[in-house]
């Protein structure tokens, strides 16, 4: 009796060590679970709108955050409006110039803790050739190897030059526009 408790002393000891040293990163994006959309007031109306194509470098441990980073990359010419009329003409000089700047980018410089889920990051958001300051709030859940970010933000498409020309007109288009993404990342065993 007395041998069987000091082996599962022992597994016990080994378990609670085993799980200081290890932790989980997420790091491993789902791209075909994930996504990044938006929403704007056209004319007063509601209009919601995605990036079918995509790409996140993210190392994230909740235990670590100081060593936390991420980059979004999105293919600007992947967008859809819910309009093909409007697709084609967004990718145009007077709003996205995707001929010019394919690629839209935020690369976080940090990202702390708010309390429970909920967390901050901060970096620089890259549209159209202009990089601003940008704050997300986000939330992080995960269930063994899978977690989720979740989170919105707002920017103003005009400081980023988006509807140049008579498409500057606020009225017509809204100057904020909401950013919206969910990603699904799995994880791999980290050592502390």
């Amino acid at each position: 009796m007395s041998n069987t408790i000091k082996q599962l002393t022992g597994a016990a000891f080994l378990l609670l060590l085993s799980s200081q040293v290890y932790a989980l990163e997420f790091k491993q994006m789902q791209t075909n679970e994930s996504n990044v959309a938006f929403g704007y007031a056209q004319m007063g109306v509601a209009m919601d709108g995605k990036f079918n194509k995509f790409a996140a470098q993210i190392s994230f441990d909740p235990t670590r955050l100081a060593n936390a980073q991420a980059r979004i990359d999105i293919d600007v010419s992947s967008i859809d409006t819910g309009s093909a009329e409007a697709n084609e003409e967004v990718l145009g000089k007077q709003w996205f110039n995707t001929k010019t700047f394919p690629t839209a980018s935020f690369i976080a410089s940090g990202i702390k803790a708010l309390g429970g889920n909920r967390y901050e990051a901060t970096g620089k958001l890259s549209i159209k050739g202009r990089s601003l300051d940008v704050k997300a709030p986000l939330t992080f859940q995960s269930v063994g190897d899978r977690g989720q970010f979740d989170g919105t933000f707002t920017i103003k498409r005009l400081d980023y030059a988006i509807g140049e020309g008579e498409w500057a007109d606020v009225g017509t288009v809204a100057n904020e526009i909401q950013i919206k993404f969910h990603l699904v990342v799995k994880a791999t065993p980290a050592r502390k």
